[in-house]
């Protein structure tokens, strides 16, 4: 599914210095900005508010083209067969360049074929079960688990959606088994959950926040190396006995491979100056997003961080959804 929105650069800003290029003319006409997913939800959310201020700093106007279905594989194909003249980016998240090359033969190189621009940020997962459910905290969920085997079941929004890997992640590290049930995406999944037809999830926490604030689920624990502004109160799942256990829903801007080095620290540069202000801070932190400046050559290194990672954990647990 297709939809394109404009996202028109106010003339306010073309004359701020440093952000456009006088030795390249770049970029002289409009961008054509792809988000991977569907309009709504929390990542087209992200993209058009990145985009709103990207076009602003770089004095042009940014084309929002969402172009969901496969995990994000239908825009990444479009984006790495694109003209690598920095006139087509693409929104990576963890599917695009994670997980879903991690669980499956996709038609394109989640590695070679980008050239990696900027991280925009993150959201943790966080562990959450049905209200009714007597459970406080991570031990009493993982003894609940090994006490009722085969009973407990757990929600993904789909196979091979990190919702799906980071619940697998749970069961490697804690030897509890849960059922996977998937669904289409988050919101049946967040349903079933509040209804108690399945018992546990790890969903973005951006997603579940609403629902644990209106205490229809509970949160146990997040993902990451601390606790998140939104969840003060609740703890990490390392300070609950499980070291090294991460998870993020993740976003950034890639382009073609092959890009000019000049054009992709301009963009880059523009980034750090759209991260740099508070008022995208502020609104991305409302949805739980918190920004996480890198550089391109940083971006690469925790692009191939992550696929490792959780191509590692697939073939552990033995997920191939081109066996499937």
């Amino acid at each position: 599914m297709q939809r394109r929105t404009f996202i028109q650069a106010s003339p306010l800003w073309f004359g701020l210095p440093g952000l456009a290029s006088a030795q390249t003319g770049y970029p002289n006409r409009p961008i054509k900005y792809i988000v991977p997913v569907a309009a709504g939800g929390g990542s087209d959310m992200v993209g058009r508010q990145f985009c709103d201020r990207f076009g602003k700093v770089l004095g042009q106007a940014m084309v929002v083209e969402n172009h969901g279905g496969g995990g994000g594989v239908i825009a990444s194909q479009m984006a790495a067969k694109a003209s690598p003249d920095g006139y087509t980016l693409m929104q990576g998240y963890v599917a695009t360049h994670g997980t879903s090359p991690a669980t499956r033969k996709l038609p394109y190189d989640p590695i070679k074929d980008f050239s990696p621009i900027g991280m925009i940020g993150s959201t943790p997962n966080v562990l959450v079960v049905n209200a009714n459910l007597p459970i406080k905290d991570v031990k009493a969920f993982i003894d609940y688990v090994k006490k009722n085997p085969g009973r407990v079941s757990y929600g993904s929004a789909g196979a091979g959606s990190l919702t799906h890997l980071t619940a697998e992640l749970f069961k490697a590290q804690t030897s509890a088994f849960m059922v996977h049930i998937p669904y289409r995406g988050i919101a049946p999944a967040t349903n079933d959950l509040i209804a108690g037809q399945t018992q546990a999830m790890f969903p973005g926490l951006a997603a579940a926040l609403p629902h644990i604030r209106s205490g229809r689920i509970r949160a146990l624990a997040v993902t990451g190396a601390q606790r998140h502004p939104a969840l003060k109160d609740v703890p990490t799942m390392e300070e609950s006995g499980l070291k090294g256990f991460d998870a993020q829903q993740w976003y950034g801007v890639v382009g073609p491979a092959g890009m000019p080095a000049a054009v992709v620290k301009q963009l880059n540069d523009a980034m750090a100056t759209v991260l740099a202000q508070p008022d995208f801070r502020d609104k991305l932190s409302a949805e739980a997003v918190e920004l996480m400046p890198m550089n391109p050559t940083q971006f690469a290194d925790f692009m191939k961080k992550d696929l490792a990672r959780w191509t590692d954990l697939a073939k552990e647990r033995q997920i191939n959804l081109d066996a499937a």
